[in-house]
């Protein structure tokens, strides 16, 4: 089975849960990172998973 990608239209709808602010895509990482919250979200299977708790920090 292979992975699904992320689709990079889906930033037009999402933003970070923390700070409301936009997310950028870094797709080697393949996570979805928050400048303003200083938090990257993971990507899996092509789903970004948008939890608090999941996040990594970038501090």
């Amino acid at each position: 089975m292979t992975e699904k990608a992320f689709d990079p239209k889906m930033l037009e709808a999402l933003v970070c849960p923390i700070t409301q602010a936009t997310l950028t895509y870094d797709a080697e990482k393949q996570e979805l990172v928050s400048k303003a919250g200083k938090v990257a979200f993971p990507i899996r299977n092509g789903i970004p998973v948008m939890l608090i708790d999941e996040a990594r920090s970038l501090e």
